[in-house]
C-alpha cells in the first residue's frame, strides 16, 4: 500500500508524541505513584486501569498539554524523521483533541527543523469525538490515531484509521494497526 502524504493526517498524543512516559514519568517524580509501567495502561480511562485518583491523572495531563516542553515530552521513535519526510512532498496535518494548539506548536518548533514546522498544520478540536469533521474538512482520507473509539468512528465515517498500537487500544477493535513509526513509513514511501 503506498498512501499519498497529502491524504494522511496524524493524532498528537501517543503517537508523534510518547504521552505516555511522560505521564508515568511525572506520576512518579510529582505525585510519587512509581509502580506502574505502560503496559499497566489498558484502557484510554486511567482511572480505570491505574490505581491513581482522578484529580491527579488530570494536573498531569493538564500540565503536559499547557507546557510540553517543561514536561519533558519526547517525539516518538521515528516520528520526526518520518514527518520531515513527508514535509518534503506535502504538508502534514496534525488533528488533536487538545483544546489549545500553541503548545503542540511549541513542541513542533522545539523538535524540527523550521523548515518542516512551516509545512505542518495543527488543528486542536478540544474533543476526542470532533475529530471527523476536521479531518474531511481537511480532505484527508488516511488517519493514524491511539484511539480505537476515534478510529472506529473515523471508518464508520469512510475515513481509513491505522490504530497506532498502545496497551490501552488493544482488543478494542478489528481495525488496521502500525507498531511504529517505521510501519508508518512503509505505507507512505
Amino acid at each position: 500500500m503506498s498512501i499519498p502524504t497529502h491524504k494522511i493526517g496524524f493524532d498528537f498524543d501517543g503517537v508523534i508524541a510518547d504521552t505516555a512516559e511522560a505521564f508515568i514519568r511525572l506520576a512518579c517524580k510529582n505525585y510519587n505513584y512509581c509502580t506502574f509501567s505502560q503496559e499497566d495502561i489498558t484502557n484510554f480511562e486511567l482511572e480505570n486501569c491505574i490505581g491513581i485518583p482522578r484529580d491527579n491523572i488530570e494536573a498531569i495531563f493538564n500540565d503536559i498539554l499547557l507546557d510540553s516542553l517543561t514536561t519533558g515530552l519526547q517525539p516518538m521513535e521515528g516520528a520526526v524523521e518520518t514527518l520531515c519526510q513527508i514535509t518534503e512532498e506535502s504538508q502534514v496535518t496534525i488533528i488533536t483533541a487538545r483544546p489549545i494548539h500553541q503548545p503542540v506548536f511549541d513542541w513542533l518548533d522545539h523538535f524540527f527543523p523550521a523548515p518542516a514546522v512551516e509545512k505542518i498544520c495543527i488543528v486542536a478540536t478540544g474533543d476526542h469525538n470532533d475529530k471527523v469533521r476536521h479531518i474531511q474538512q481537511h480532505g484527508i482520507e488516511y488517519f493514524v490515531d491511539d484511539r480505537a473509539e476515534t478510529c472506529m468512528q473515523l471508518a464508520s465515517e469512510g475515513i481509513t484509521p491505522f490504530v497506532f498500537s498502545q496497551p490501552w487500544n488493544q482488543g478494542r477493535h478489528n481495525l488496521q494497526t502500525v507498531a511504529n513509526w517505521k510501519e508508518v513509513n512503509e505505507l507512505l514511501f
